[in-house]
């Protein structure tokens, strides 16, 4: 058979190095900068509780209006598609109205949620290729898909096995292609890796993990230290771990964050001005003893201990 007609026939396409040289392409920039890139595919995950949700709203919120979260900045204002599978109207109401950015949405309409508790019937399941049908309407336009959360809106077979994640992986880069981003949020496993297949990273541009800091207390509400595990097209001082804290404050929620190595060489010069050990506290710390030599040596210089 005529090899032509073998390629004509074929549904895949190639391209030679002549015409990729040649070929200008568009700059691929980011949606929120500098993890969250335009045609993207991103993670984060968390364990339970942690405020996960919190921080997946608020990422819609900043690109919706065009407006800076945790220091990542949004050029101008997108569209987003909120999935969500566990959170109530009300809720969502009331977290939108607390950001005091509600009125900006209302106005331009930024943002469309699909929920669970919306549906007269069963929920969306991406990971059943005929729900893909079903949101084609309302994907249409645009730019940031979220995905909360993978356990209860990918729930065909067994998450441990990655070929059950290929139906929404494929779901997942075709968005990619038609000029969509998609941010998934998901669970942890009880030892803190993200749960089920890791086959799950293999395709995204960025990886978050929320963690919990050390000496967390339930009184502090979210707070929680962001670390990148992959990032793409993104590193050095971009992708240093760091602490973010909600506070609320009559109804109205706002956030600070801190460079992570910051806030635990305060807490060492703290706890050696207490007169506790090096060695106690690299236990408390999680850090190797060295760290707390330099950081001992550092606040003598600076006067703090």
């Amino acid at each position: 058979m005529d090899g032509t007609r073998i390629r004509d026939k074929s549904p895949i396409r190639a391209m030679g190095v002549g015409e990729l040289l040649k070929t200008e392409f568009p700059p691929r920039r980011a949606i929120m900068t500098p993890w969250l890139p335009e045609r993207g595919l991103a993670m984060v995950y968390a364990p339970r509780g942690i405020g996960k949700t919190f921080f997946a709203l608020e990422v819609a919120l900043a690109v919706a209006t065009g407006t800076e979260f945790l220091g990542w900045t949004v050029e101008h204002p997108l569209k987003v598609l909120y999935l969500d599978g566990e959170m109530s109207l009300s809720e969502i109401q009331t977290r939108v109205r607390g950001s005091l950015r509600d009125r900006v949405l209302a106005e331009k309409d930024q943002i469309r949620f699909v929920t669970a508790e919306m549906q007269a019937g069963p929920i969306l399941d991406l990971s059943q290729p005929g729900w893909h049908r079903h949101l084609v309407p309302y994907v249409d336009g645009v730019d940031l898909i979220i995905v909360d959360n993978i356990s209860t809106l990918c729930r065909t077979g067994n998450e441990n096995d990655a070929d059950s994640w290929n139906v929404t992986q494929e779901w997942a880069v075709h968005q990619k292609s038609e000029g969509r981003s998609v941010l998934f949020i998901h669970h942890a496993g009880k030892g803190g890796q993200q749960r089920g297949t890791s086959k799950r990273e293999d395709v995204m541009d960025t990886v978050i993990a929320l963690k919990r800091p050390e000496g967390y207390k339930a009184s502090e509400g979210a707070r929680f230290e962001v670390h990148f595990e992959k990032s793409r097209g993104f590193s050095g001082r971009d992708a240093e771990p760091f602490i973010a804290q909600l506070h609320k404050e009559c109804e109205v929620y706002s956030w600070t964050h801190e460079n992570l190595a910051q806030n635990q060489y305060d807490r060492a010069v703290a706890m050696l001005a207490d007169g506790m050990s090096q060695v106690d506290i690299a236990i408390e710390l999680g850090v190797n003893k060295s760290t707390v030599s330099r950081w001992a040596k550092r606040g003598k210089v600076e006067g703090n201990v």
